[in-house]
This record gives C-alpha cells, structure tokens and sequence, in this order.
C-alpha cells in the first residue's frame, strides 16, 4: 500500500512537472530549430488529417462525423499548439472552423490576426517558409472552406460600426490578407516572387530593387530577357519562379478591366452615393484618355469610399466596398505610373492626390489630412515664394513619415515578436508600403525635394543614395564614426560613444553615442532627442529606402553633420575636406566639459521635506531641481500641481556614511576608492576602456551594495507621517511615483533629462521602500554613468535627492518647450503628447505641434505609438491599445497649453532661486481636461553647434523674397 501511494505520489509529481514545462515560455532558439525541422517536414507544422465534426468531437479521416456536417483539415502539431498557450504564436493558423473572436484577438491588441498576416507574407517569400514540404500535403486544409470561412468572418468583422472607425487600416489589410470570394493582390506575389529569386540568384538583385521600387509594365520585358541570359545557369526551380513571375507581371500589367467592380454593386443600394459614384467611374474610365486624370478619379473614390463606408448598413456592402477600395488601389498603382510632372505645379498635385489616396487605404487617418491638405494644394498662380514652396515641401515629407510610419505602428507588436526567432520578418513592413500607394508617393516627394533643393541651393548627401531628399535635420552636429545600420529592434543593441547609429526607431534608453539618424522620428523633445541636441549630437530622419540604401555603408569610417537648419551631410571620412579634418583636431584640443557645483550642497537638512515648503532655492542645496522647481510651481500653480515629499541629499548622505553589512568601511568609502583607484590607473596610463571598464565592474557592485542597505528607522516613520500628512492617507494606500532628483540635473549646459531611475504608480509599503533604494542606486548605472563621465569634469560628485509625488492617471500627458524648436523662435510653442502616463519624454512617436506665435498650430506629426501606459490605484502599470482615428490633444486643449505657457513665462522668470528666463521645458498632463504641472526644467541648447562656422557653411543661402514659377 506504501509503494502504491508512493507511486501515485510520484504519478502525480510527474503530471505536474509536465504542465509546468508546457506552461513554461519557450525560447526563440528552440523556436528557430523548430521551424527549420518544419520546412524540411512533409507535414511542416501538423500532424495528422482529421473531421472537425459540428458536436465539437474530432474524428479520424475515414470516419464518419456522428451527425452530417464537420470539416477535414489538418491538425497541427501539440508543439505547435503549445506555443499558442506559451508564447501566444500561432503557426500554421487553419481559419475553418475557428472562433471569430479568439481569431480577431481584441484582447491582445488583435495579436493572432495579424500573425496570420505575417505568416502569409514569410510563406510568400521563403518559398513556403513552414509549409516548404508540406505545401503538398494533401488535405492539410481545403481553399474552399477557408475562403468560406474569410467571407463569414470579414463580414462578421466590417459590421463594427466602432471597429470600422477605429481599425480601418488594420480591417482592410485583413480583407487584403484573408482568403474570400474576391481576394487577389498580384502585386504582392511579384514582389515575393522577385525578392525570392533574388536570394536564390543574386544576379537578379537590380531586377528586385528595380520591380520593388520603380514598377513598371516594362518590367516584363525586363525579366524576359534575363531569363533568355541566364537560362542555362537557372535550375528547375528558379525557372518555374521566372514563368510565374513572368505569367503575374503579363497578368497584372494588362489594360484596365473594370468590369469586376460591378459584381460589388448588387450589394450597394442605390440611395447610397457611393454606389452613383462608383457607377459613374466605371462608365467613364475607358473614355478618359488623360491617365493624370484616371489618377485623380481613382483617387478621389478611393477617399470617398472610406468617408461613405459606415453610412452603408448592409455588412455585405461593406465588405463589397472594401474589396472594391482593394482593386482601385490596384488601379491606382498602376495608373500613376504614367504621371510623369515636370512643373512644381504638376509635382504638387501629384503629391496632393496620392494623399487623397493614402488617406482613402487608411495610412493617413482622416482628421490628419485635414490638417495637410491646404499645405498641399497646388495654389492658382504662375508663382508662389520659396518660403511656400519650402512649406509645402515640409508638409509632403511629414505624410510620407505618418503614413510609412502605420504599418509600423500597428505591425510592430507582432513583428518583433517574430524577430528574434525569423529576421525575414523585417521585410514585412517594406511589403506593405511598397505595395500601396505610399510607393509612388514617396516617389514623388523625392522628386519635389529635389527641385525645391535647387531652387533653395539645399543640397542633402548621404553617401551616394538616391532621395536623400527625403532626410531631414533635427539636431545639429557633427561627428566621425563607424556607421552602424540597425534594421530591427534597437533596444538589444549595445551602443559605444565613438560610433554613428542608423536605427528604424529610436531606442527608449539611448546610451552615449557620436551620431545618430532614425527613420521614425520618435518624437522632438523625448529624452533621447533632448539629450542629443544639448549635447551637440547629430541628429537626423531619413527614409527608410534610405536605411536599406546605407546598409552597404554599413562598417565604414564616415563624416556626418547637420546643420542648424536641418541639411543632412555624410560621407565616407576619406573623403573629408581639410576644414572638416581640423574640426576634430580642434575638438581633441579643446573638450569642453562640463563642472558639476558641489560647494552649496547643504548635508545637515536629513528630515524629510514637504514639497511645498520649498521653492527652486533648494535646487542644488538640499535637492535636486526636480523637487525644487515642482515645489516652486506648487506655489505659483497650487490647484495644478500635486502635493509631494522630498527625501533630500542629506539623508541620502547620512545612509552612504554608514558601514558596508559585513564590513569596516563605508559606502562612501567604498565609492570613494572607486574613483580614486580609476584616477590612479589613468596616471598610471592605463587606457581609457580599461579604466572605465573597472569604473562599471565597480558601480556595479556598488549599486548591488546600496540596493541592500536598510533604511534608518527615522526615515521610515517621517515617510509614514509625511504621507497621512501631506497625502490625507497611510503609507501603502497611495499609489505614488518615486522620481530621482541629483544635483547633476538641468545645469546651464547639461540637461541630465532622462538618465536616472523613476519608479511608477508603487503602493506597497516594502516596495515604496526598496524603490527607494534602487532610485538612490540609479545615477550608478551604466547608462547615466556614461552620459556623465564623457561630459561632467567631476561625474563621481552626483547626489540624489528624491521626489515622491501621488500618481494621476492622465488621459494624455507630453512635453511643452517654450520656444519653437523647428523655428528658433522665442515667441512660438513646441508641445508633444502621448495617450496615458509618461508619454513623449520615452521616445514615443507621440503627437506633436509646433504652436506658432501668430495664433497658427500646425501638426508636426501624429501619435503612432501602439500601447499606452494607464495607472490602476492598486499600482504598477496596465498597457491598453491605441487608435489614431482622433487626436490626442483637442483645440481647448491647445489653448490651455498656450495660456499655461504663457503663465509659466511670466511667473517663474520672478520666482526665488529662479536664474534662467527660459525657455523652459514643463512635462505635464490632462485628467478630464484639466493640466496637472510634473516637471519644469530649463530648456538646454547646445549653443556650439548652433552658432558653428562649418554647419552654418552647409545650410542653405535663401534668397530672400525669390519667386518660383509654379508652371
């Protein structure tokens, strides 16, 4: 009995050993070698046919379902269907017979859908990807059950009326993706069929780059001929890829065939417009023989269909018009290929119309066009002033950024989920943009660039890439580097100071580096670009046709500069003029840096400070400016600002002056040595990796050290007083941010934004207490460490205070900069906002404005950012998706910010302590539309690059007042 119980017990601790390993996450490599084992399988990713019968039972495939009906396809494998509960990803998804809902995913920010999407573009490329060998595996799934099942479910999906508003984009791609009745997208197999031959055959390469960017019907003729050159190298698959490429391009370069389009119609009630105007563009198309025009047309209903879409009631007209708005997309495609504008006049109409089209496909949501759309009409004129044309030409490369950037925003959860484990992932956002109407458009903006760049004697270089029209400035600067070029994720990338970094976005935590391009701007007055452009960093947006463009630059020693009005230089640094050599031998010989004061730093204050009893007097005596400066808008600004406790650097002193547990020695001592024995190895002439090297091996220890000090009994009863106090409530009720606050922060010509720890939304009492602790560890990071050694003179003299203030879920929250960071102008407003907490200052793609002093706000770029940060009173953070069918920030909104700037102005430049007159840089927040103040630092330029004789020899000469002729 005893053995038998025994082994029950052992029966049991075996099951549960089972659940917890399939419970557990597997990791990309296990990942990676199982897709390989897939593509190599005649089965790929499942394992048997089965009957999916309609009672929920599952039947081998030559039985008979209990009642009639049920479906037979393949069953994937249980390693398979372990990663959808362990990993959530779904491979090999066969759509018969599953849950709408679970399919669509709203939960998880429609996660599986859009893997489905994934999966269709990697099995496109990579010759099956999964289903490599298992594309022949009979039975596996049937097309007519799946295009079945796409037809139920999409009309299922486009009846959502706040779906439809909200996911345009994303429920059209889905209509793209999912096979139904009317599903065909050639262009999207000449693409993957092009790039497939390419990898296989690099000889076809110029043909890929070719097909992918500049489309035409020439391309067959193109292709003809390589095949006729090549043949007898081809083997016997690369030569049945060439005839179905072939066969696609013939296809697909055919003349215009409309009358598909009627077959939608039945659906569509005569009442509604649309259906007049779709019937109207039909009937005349063929009679139209100006191709501009057929561009116009198409454009024109592509917008009006997006506009009319919701009014139509009838899910299957609905879908009808989505599969309609597909092909005219095709139309489009084509068609714009002959529109081939000489004029600025015929280039900005161009521009205007493919808009129209962006915005009708949803890369461009509808209220962003509003705000474009008169910069980007073409004025009835013979000539307008360059001024305008410059504007015009700003306004055409924002919407190429916005719309390139929406595929990112919605794909990049999904994409970077895929990445570590199947780069070619990354291709997938260039699919979408290549093959929509965004193509051309880019196109065409480059084109315009071009010409306003003669006409302004504006020349960008990169290299010798083409469109570098399309880069833009944001910080000037100059550096010499490596150039790195990062196509995925910058965030596991490990940066070094000496380098020149090419990212798609920017990374949230950005350690020092010389320079920096990106093709997702991120957002003007993030911490990273704030950094950047104090510290003179070069900074610049490109394309990304111009990322793919320096890849082959990628390890090479290069110049890069940008000017103070936003020209974009590099090149190969062997090809650097002399004046651009004796920049850096200038800069080796007078390296400015920067000394921290340490001589009013007041240690004896070790009480914890109710913030409102301080002002900005304090900032760099008893704390930091967080603090002091938050304590002095509490005063000037009492119902915006919340209450706060400060815990000042005495305390923080007090704590480090005792002994290291299990030691005779202090932590200051232990700090102390650090950079005494770091000075003594420089002496000694050790290098400068070395030294540092020692300096983060020993920091290191040092904040493991400080994270296990225990906190003095007298500190922790101020706190719990300080909070019924000053809070109305007991420690470990309110949900508070734990913000560090050093001395070394918002210096006349060092900014420090960002570097050093911030706790969010902590309620518990023991975790309120070890925040504390890790706040206090922070400025002894690598990444702070870094920042501070390359500009502070003395970086080991950083103290931190700390600023605790209680949490408040904002609707929005952002940035406002008191000076017009585009313009230079003291008199205009900078501002970007985020949905929820923290927003702007991480790097977000937050939206952005430039509030111009003449009373004109004009839209800088949209919020692109997938996920939001909200804060539950029960603490932590809960992350929600995001649309963009709105803005974030409302014109009552706007004029808040411009009245509390103005305030902020008038009032602190008379405050205590206060030494600058701004511009100031205030992060604040909307709850219900009222401003609650976070922060208010001065807004630190980097006076040098500015002011510099070289970036001011290349930026442009405009002539003041020069007409252009638009005809």
């Amino acid at each position: 009995m005893k053995n038998k119980l025994l082994f029950t017990k052992l029966t049991c601790l075996f099951l549960l050993f089972n659940v917890i390993l399939m419970a557990q996450e597997v990791d990309d490599a296990t990942i990676r070698q199982r897709i390989n084992n897939y593509k190599e399988d005649l089965r790929g990713p499942f394992q048997i046919i089965k009957w999916f019968c309609d009672d929920g039972s599952i039947i081998g495939a030559r039985e008979d379902c209990p009642e009639p009906g049920g479906v037979q396809h393949a069953l994937r494998k249980p390693e398979v269907r372990q990663l959808d509960r362990t990993n959530h990803i779904f491979f090999g998804q066969i759509l018969t017979g599953m849950s709408r809902n679970s399919f669509w995913d709203a939960d998880n920010n429609h996660s599986q859908a859009k893997q489905y999407s994934l999966e269709q573009y990697l099995r496109a490329i990579d010759d099956g990807w999964i289903l490599r060998k298992a594309q022949f595996y009979r039975g596996a799934f049937q097309i007519e059950d799946e295009k079945e099942w796409g037809q139920e479910f999409l009309m299922w999906l486009v009846r959502q009326d706040v779906s439809l508003e909200q996911d345009f984009f994303l429920m059209r791609q889905m209509v793209k993706d999912i096979p139904h009745e009317n599903d065909n997208d050639l262009a999207q197999r000449i693409r993957a069929i092009s790039k497939y031959i390419a990898e296989e055959y690099p000889s076809f390469e110029d043909i890929r780059v070719k097909i992918h960017g500049q489309p035409s019907a020439a391309d067959f003729r193109v292709v003809t001929r390589f095949e006729k050159e090549n043949l007898s190298k081809l083997d016997s698959n690369l030569q049945s890829k060439i005839t179905e490429l072939k066969t696609n391009l013939e296809i697909f370069y055919q003349p215009v065939d409309l009358s598909a389009l009627r077959k939608g119609f039945k659906y569509l009630n005569e009442k509604y417009s649309i259906r007049q105007s779709l019937e109207n563009y039909v009937d005349n198309f063929e009679n139209v023989e100006n191709g501009t025009s057929r561009v116009m047309a198409t454009a024109e209903l592509l917008y009006e269909i997006r506009q009319e879409i919701n009014s139509v009631t009838w899910q299957k007209g609905r879908l009808a018009l989505m599969d309609i708005s597909l092909a005219l997309e095709g139309v489009f495609f084509k068609e714009i290929q002959s529109w081939n504008p000489q004029t600025a006049a015929g280039m900005l109409d161009k521009i205007c119309y493919s808009g129209m089209a962006a915005t009708g496909t949803g890369f461009i949501e509808n209220w962003e066009w509003n705000e474009l759309v008169t910069d980007l009409s073409t004025p009835n004129v013979e000539e307008v002033p360059l001024s305008y044309l410059n504007n015009s030409l700003g306004r055409a490369r924002n919407m190429v950024e916005w719309g390139t950037n929406m595929p990112h925003a919605i794909y990049q959860d999904v994409v970077e989920l895929y990445e570590g484990f199947e780069p070619k992932v990354l291709g997938f956002y260039d699919d979408r943009i290549r093959g929509s109407v965004l193509l051309s458009l880019g196109n065409t903006v480059g084109q315009f660039g071009d010409f306003v760049a003669k006409e302004s004697n504006f020349s960008n270089q990169l290299m010798d890439v083409s469109n570098a029209g399309n880069a833009r400035g944001l910080n000037p600067g100059y550096a010499m580097g490596e150039l790195v070029v990062v196509s995925g994720s910058p965030e596991s990338v490990e940066v070094e100071n000496s380098k020149i970094y090419i990212f798609n976005r920017p990374p949230a935590d950005l350690k020092p580096l010389a320079g920096i391009a990106t093709v997702t701007e991120g957002n003007m007055v993030s911490h990273v670009q704030l950094l950047a452009r104090n510290l003179a960093i070069p900074n610049a947006v490109i394309s990304g046709d111009n990322l793919d463009d320096l890849k082959r630059y990628a390890g090479q020693k290069v110049f890069y500069a940008v000017s103070n009005r936003g020209t974009v230089l590099m090149k190969l640094a062997v090809d650097m003029t002399d004046i651009e050599k004796e920049l850096f031998s200038k800069k080796e010989r007078n390296t400015e840096r920067i000394t921290v004061p340490i001589d009013k730093i007041d240690f004896s204050q070790k009480n914890v400070v109710n913030m409102a009893d301080i002002n900005s007097t304090a900032s760099g005596v008893i704390c930091g400016p967080k603090a002091a400066n938050l304590g002095q808008l509490k005063q000037l600004f009492p119902e915006n600002v919340v209450e706060g406790l400060v815990i000042p650097f005495g305390v923080f002193r007090a704590h480090l002056n005792q002994n290291v547990t299990v030691h005779d020695f202090s932590y200051w001592t232990m700090l102390d040595d650090i950079f005494a024995e770091a000075k003594r190895m420089e002496d000694a002439g050790k290098s400068a990796d070395e030294v540092e090297d020692f300096q983060l091996c020993e920091l290191d220890n040092m904040r493991y050290a400080i994270s296990q000090i225990k906190l003095m009994p007298k500190l922790v009863r101020e706190l719990k007083v300080g909070f019924k106090d000053v809070f109305g409530n007991k420690i470990g009720r309110v949900p508070v941010f734990l913000r560090s606050d050093t001395n070394m922060e918002d210096l006349e010509d060092f900014t420090g934004a960002g570097l050093n720890l911030t706790k969010f939304n902590v309620v518990d009492e023991a975790k309120i207490i070890e925040g504390i602790k890790e706040v206090w560890a922070s400025p002894y990071k690598e990444r702070s460490f870094k920042w501070r050694q390359r500009y502070l003179n003395n970086p080991e003299n950083v103290f931190p205070s700390i600023l605790i203030i209680p949490s408040v879920d904002v609707d929005n929250s952002g940035v406002l900069i008191t000076k017009g960071i585009t313009t230079g102008s003291d008199i205009d407003l900078t501002i970007a906002f985020s949905r929820g907490a923290g927003g702007a200052v991480d790097g977000q793609a937050a939206e952005s404005y430039l509030l111009k002093g003449t009373g004109e706000d004009l839209l800088l770029s949209p919020a692109r950012e997938a996920l939001h940060r909200r804060l539950p009173v029960t603490g932590g953070s809960m992350f929600e998706a995001a649309t963009y069918e709105e803005p974030i920030l409302n014109k009552f909104n706007l004029y808040d910010l411009k009245i509390m700037a103005r305030d902020v102005q008038k009032k602190m430049k008379d405050s205590p302590g206060v030494t600058s007159d701004g511009p100031w840089d205030i992060e604040l927040g909307f709850k219900d539309d009222k401003i609650w103040l976070f922060q208010i630092r001065p807004f630190v330029e980097n006076k040098r690059a500015t002011s510099s004789v070289y970036l001011e020899s290349i930026s442009p000469k405009v002539e003041e007042g020069k007409m252009v002729s638009l005809k």
